[in-house]
């Protein structure tokens, strides 16, 4: 049965199936609403239901009861029974269409002293075009039809036509523990992309703050990249945190761009520094480091992408206790496959 989803306050309409889920049918209506890992565990997509009769999945990890009691629903893992109003930002039409391409690996380079990251360039079809904003991710698409994720880690790059990815092993991956191992230069891979709507809000010039953990560096190398390559100014605060000082594994480059870049300042966090690791600088979580910097985040834009306990521990922080808008907190969510199953 189909029924209708209205989208408050613009008043976006598109058609749903009872199988299926709001994100679902507002993708293939091409209405893009913010979406993140699409199973239930990053909270980009987070909504309040106006009105209407929905049925929340159990197998959600970023949605609490009491959530559910104020009728705010995860679009990714919603279906209804109803016509449902729902209140969304509508990021807009989908400028950059979603393709299923090969892609063939051009180099491969370990980037940390433990050798568990994999800086990988790949090189994209010279007969079709590949746009994306920065900050979005791809799915490889493996032999058996099952899905890994990982965003891109470089602005677009039009005229080369390469992409750059930031890959952590996870020890029993299917797809990691394939890239570690009997991957090579020159294999070919099956890629679906750009997918997700984390990414720069060009219409506002506030202040930014950019907060990655781990490879969450990757998407916001690529923000920050897509804004130098538009002439993009805007005062950023830019924090990494990571477990171990050599888990730092472009510290160089970030850096550079707070010598180079107008009112750019970085800061490295270290959560388990050792003794060995003569560690000077800033300890602990990272989103503690902004909160001890910050007493009022409510004219800035926060970026956050990693680990979803730090997504989800910097948006609780920042909007109940440095009155930061909903609608200024962009994330994305890192999800591993292991991490699913665990749901």
């Amino acid at each position: 049965m189909t029924h209708t989803i209205t989208v408050l306050p613009s008043n976006d309409t598109f058609p749903i199936e009872t199988d299926e889920t709001i994100l679902d049918a507002a993708l293939r209506a091409n209405v893009i609403l913010p979406y993140g890992c699409k199973d239930g565990a990053c909270g980009s997509c987070k909504s309040k239901v106006i009105s209407g009769m929905v049925k929340h999945s159990e197998d959600s990890t970023a949605l609490s009861d009491e959530e559910i009691d104020h009728n705010i629903a995860l679009l990714c893992h919603t279906t209804v029974e109803s016509d449902v109003t729902i209140e969304a930002r509508v990021i807009g039409a989908g400028a950059y269409p979603v393709k299923k391409l090969p892609t063939r690996i051009i180099s491969m380079k370990r980037a940390t002293e433990a050798g568990d990251i994999m800086l990988v360039e790949l090189q994209l079809p010279a007969n079709d075009s590949f746009e994306y904003r920065g900050g979005q991710y791809i799915d490889f698409i493996l032999r058996d039809g099952t899905r890994r994720s990982y965003s891109m880690a470089c602005a677009p790059r039009l005229t080369d036509k390469k992409l750059e990815l930031h890959i952590r092993h996870m020890p029993g991956g299917v797809f990691t523990d394939q890239l570690f191992s009997s991957m090579k230069e020159r294999d070919i891979l099956r890629l679906e992309g750009p997918l997700g709507t984390f990414f720069f809000n060009e219409v506002t010039g506030a202040p930014c703050v950019f907060i990655a953990s781990g490879t969450g560096f990757a998407p916001i190398k690529a923000i920050i990249e897509e804004m130098q390559s538009k002439y993009l100014v805007r005062p950023i605060h830019f924090y990494w945190g990571v477990r171990r000082p050599h888990d730092l594994y472009l510290h160089e480059l970030a850096e550079e761009w707070a010598r180079t870049i107008p009112n750019f300042k970085y800061m490295p966090v270290i959560s388990d520094a050792l003794p060995e690791d003569n560690w000077q600088g800033r300890t602990g979580m990272v989103h503690e480091a902004v909160l001890a910097d910050f007493a009022d985040l409510s004219e800035h834009n926060i970026y956050a992408c990693g680990a979803p306990l730090m997504v989800r521990a910097a948006h609780e922080a920042f909007t109940t206790t440095r009155g930061l808008p909903e609608t200024a907190f962009y994330s994305d969510a890192f999800l591993s496959a292991a991490d699913k199953v665990k749901k």
